[in-house]
């Protein structure tokens, strides 16, 4: 691996196609209503995040999914040159403005750095949380990885409704056997978006020379929609 200086610099490019971050924004009206009404309100709330520090998580979540933060680069076959890719349903553009002299490796702020603080915040708070939201993210890292796949030009791409559905459950059973119902919220979201970035992105770096990506992002396109819906979905499933 080699890290040459100018991989320094963020890289801007979306995770998905303009249609799909138009959705997304639509998403996040419809956030608003839901925070006008309380859902989102009281999810955030029984995770530990006070009302404002959620919408932000929110915002800087969605902003963050187009700034990728490049951490180093490896040798890969040759450039995948299909500038659209098909994966899960959901359409992604491969950033080819970014070809040549192999695949970088980045971290996405929105899909990676964001929830990761989030969790840490949460556990922090709830420090009982913490052995039954390490179990439940190693459960989900193993489901998630045997749904994740390797997409030529894209990285690793996985479905975004099994993480949330999976920290759900593994949430509600750890509850019990834990005795930890309070926190069944907060081991939810962790479980969901760590063990999603772990099952689908982390243990699969030794496959990310073989698809000719040109940018492969941790938390990024194919990854950044299963964690951000995680974030929410699970939590309000559990």
């Amino acid at each position: 691996m080699r890290r040459p200086r100018d991989m320094l610099r963020a890289m801007f490019f979306g995770p998905f196609l303009a249609l799909y971050a138009i959705l997304f924004f639509v998403l996040l009206a419809f956030v608003f209503v839901l925070l006008e009404i309380g859902v989102i309100h009281y999810a955030f709330q029984m995770v530990g995040l006070p009302p404002e520090l959620a919408l932000l998580a929110l915002l800087v979540s969605l902003i963050g999914s187009y700034i990728n933060i490049p951490i180093t680069k490896i040798e890969s076959g040759s450039v995948h040159q299909v500038e659209i890719v098909n994966s899960f349903g959901v359409r992604y553009r491969v950033p080819m403005r970014y070809a040549g002299g192999g695949t970088t490796i980045a971290v996405n702020v929105g899909g990676a750095i964001v929830p990761v603080l989030i969790s840490i915040y949460v556990l922090g708070r709830q420090p009982e949380a913490i052995l039954p939201a390490i179990l439940g993210a190693a459960i989900v890292a193993m489901v998630v990885n045997r749904f994740a796949r390797p997409v030529p030009g894209l990285g690793i791409a996985t479905p975004m409704l099994i993480p949330p559905i999976v920290a759900a459950l593994v949430a509600i059973a750890f509850a019990g056997i834990f005795h930890v119902a309070a926190h069944v919220d907060a081991v939810a979201y962790v479980s969901g978006v760590i063990g999603t970035l772990v099952g689908a992105d982390l243990v699969n770096l030794n496959k990310l020379g073989d698809l000719g990506a040109p940018v492969a992002s941790i938390g990024g396109a194919g990854t950044f929609d299963g964690v951000f819906l995680t974030g929410i979905v699970a939590v309000l499933l559990a």
